[in-house]
């Protein structure tokens, strides 16, 4: 027998999440829009990485739906996993992006290209302040749910790189330093792929049935052993249900 919890408060998160994904696409568009106006392929590209965070977004949402679910006839452990899978392709699809924009902060440093100017610090801090609103509203559960890490990063990777782009567009303005945008973007990239490539160890790990970090198998096993009636404890498999 196995008891199913939920440490999510389904209506809240529901909540969170329409929000969050509601303002990202927002940002988006006006992103795209200014990007398409001023010729920016800058704003342009980043306008294309935030729409696959938005795609994250909907996808750790559906995850935490389809985890909701009962179980059934045909899946008596009920469907948990939905999270750790989508924990686990959030994790590939943010280090692809970060792996994208360090290729395009090296060629950029071979090719330095002049700043936009105000309209693109502008649009930048617009950024800042959705993504880390965004962010924070997913930093409460973040540290025990792996599938909202996976989308707390997705954000806080997103308002990183838009102050990165404010930070250099103001030295810009006074130094004219052109090296400065990929290379701000180049050690934020760094930072962001540290915790992905943490995030895609543990899922992995967990999408293989692994025992969960907070768990030490022998402990188990020795209580186990030492209950009143039990005189063996072989075959003892301990794996996580969800990223929860």
């Amino acid at each position: 027998m196995h008891k199913h919890d939920s440490h999510l408060d389904k209506p809240r998160y529901n909540t969170i999440f329409a929000v969050g994904i509601g303002l990202n696409f927002a940002y988006v568009v006006v992103e795209a829009f200014y990007g398409w106006k001023i010729n920016s392929l800058a704003l342009i590209a980043d306008a294309s990485h935030n729409l696959s965070d938005v795609a994250g977004l909907l996808l750790a949402w559906a995850a935490t739906f389809v985890a909701s679910l009962r179980p059934n006839m045909r899946h008596t452990f009920g469907w948990q996993k939905a999270s750790i899978m989508a924990a686990f392709i959030n994790a590939v699809l943010l280090l692809v992006a970060m792996g994208s924009l360090i290729l395009e902060s090296i060629q950029r440093l071979h090719s330095p290209e002049p700043m936009q100017g105000l309209v693109v610090i502008t649009v930048a801090g617009i950024g800042i302040a959705i993504n880390t609103f965004t962010a924070l509203l997913f930093l409460k559960n973040q540290e025990n749910d792996l599938n909202l890490k996976a989308a707390f990063l997705h954000m806080m990777a997103d308002a990183l790189m838009s102050l990165g782009v404010v930070v250099a567009g103001v030295l810009y303005l006074y130094f004219e330093w052109d090296w400065l945008d990929p290379v701000l973007s180049l050690a934020i990239s760094a930072i962001i792929i540290v915790s992905a490539l943490n995030l895609f160890k543990k899922t992995l790990h967990m999408m293989f049935n692994g025992v969960p970090d907070s768990i030490e198998l022998p402990k188990v096993y020795a209580y186990l052993k030492s209950m009143e009636g039990v005189t063996k404890v072989h075959d003892l498999h301990i794996w996580a249900m969800s990223t929860s």
